[in-house]
């Protein structure tokens, strides 16, 4: 007996929808949120004026830092800073050495490819005059973890 084509989806659909149960979404195939819940945020900071400054001591300090300290707190979460250049920083998220990107960044980053950016949540302009909406960088494909954290960028004060 031939089965008819809309039966023969719809049987599929319920297929696909039953092997979802018990899947939650979003989901952070290297559980980057469930990490660093309680644990350690591992932030990499590019030098970059009022967002981010770095120190003698290791310490950054600036707009983004702040922001960062606070999210961490929420998670009950240490942060472990690494400083280096966009280019570095944005490698070693690649290969899963950060969780997170800070540097005054911008949704036009060249990094997009290779990470997760957040929504936007803060504008300037920079010394041309071209408006600049920023954003961080997270590992690619971490969506509980990039969820949460753009949760608390729009619902912080300090973003805007």
């Amino acid at each position: 007996m031939k089965i008819p084509r809309m039966m023969a989806a719809a049987m599929l659909a319920g297929a696909l929808a039953l092997t979802a149960c018990g899947t939650s979404f979003p989901a952070d195939p290297d559980g980057t949120l469930d990490r660093v819940t309680g644990g350690t945020l591992r932030v990499g900071a590019s030098d970059n004026g009022e967002w981010v400054s770095l120190t003698a001591n290791g310490e950054p300090q600036g707009r983004e830092p702040d922001l960062v300290r606070a999210f961490a707190a929420k998670l009950g979460a240490e942060i472990e800073w690494s400083e280096g250049t966009e280019h570095v920083l944005a490698e070693g998220l690649k290969h899963g050495e950060l969780d997170l990107v800070i540097g005054g960044l911008h949704d036009k980053t060249p990094w997009e490819k290779d990470a997760g950016l957040t929504r936007v949540y803060a504008e300037s302009v920079d010394s041309r005059g071209q408006g600049r909406k920023h954003v961080m960088l997270v590992p690619k494909g971490e969506n509980s973890f990039l969820l949460e954290l753009d949760r608390f960028l729009m619902a912080s004060e300090a973003a805007k």
